[in-house]
């Protein structure tokens, strides 16, 4: 089962997550996520328990404890969706050499 851990304390690193939750049973991965140009933790979280007996132990006795004086929040990790797709992105609304983007009639009246 995968979890998502909301709430770490900013000097918790993957070892220290992993180990909060090999109390309850193995723990297959635990990862702490950073931000991509800091570097800094951004508080959250992710641990994936093959048991999910022990895992659904683990979020119930762990959710709202504290850590360092932040309140966690641990639930089912959900998953990840794709960012592929359509989707609206903007772009000249008028067409043509219409560089404002709007529709030069409308404003005559």
């Amino acid at each position: 089962m995968n979890l998502f851990i909301a709430g770490l304390p900013f000097d918790v690193d993957d070892q220290e997550l992993k180990e909060l939750f090999e109390e309850f049973g193995e723990v297959i991965s635990a990862r702490v996520i950073h931000d991509k140009e800091t570097g800094k933790s951004r508080g959250f979280g992710f641990v994936e328990m093959p048991d999910n007996a022990a895992a659904e132990k683990a979020m119930k006795e762990i959710s709202d404890s504290e850590l360092s004086g932040r309140r966690l929040t641990v639930k089912v990790a959900e998953e990840r969706k794709s960012n592929t797709g359509g989707g609206y992105r903007g772009g000249n609304k008028g067409g043509g050499n219409n560089k404002g983007g709007y529709n030069r009639d409308r404003n005559r009246y």
